[in-house]
């Protein structure tokens, strides 16, 4: 039996046992109609008109709007819908 001095618990970082969730943030983009992207979010997210709309306008005024969020794997997949339908989309780890 090997015998040590420290701990696992020691070696192990802290950051790995925590399990912030994902976010799924949609870009503003020169292509793709506003129209199109509230379509995509309500047909993608099952949001009502209104919240995809108001996802769209964030988009469109700040560049940016987080769209979902959970765990990575299921972050992959809403990015990876997201540009089957040509928007463009990415994933992080939320900071909140």
């Amino acid at each position: 039996m090997v015998r040590t001095a420290e701990k696992v618990e020691d070696l192990v970082d802290p950051t790995f046992l925590v399990d912030r969730p994902w976010v799924t943030i949609v870009w503003d983009d020169p292509v793709n109609l506003m129209t199109y992207v509230t379509y995509v979010l309500m047909t993608l997210f099952d949001y009502s008109k209104e919240r995809a709309n108001e996802l769209m306008l964030k988009v469109h005024n700040e560049g940016k709007a987080v769209v979902s969020s959970g765990r990575r794997e299921e972050m992959e997949r809403d990015v990876q819908r997201l540009h089957e339908f040509g928007l463009w989309a990415t994933l992080q780890r939320d900071d909140q």
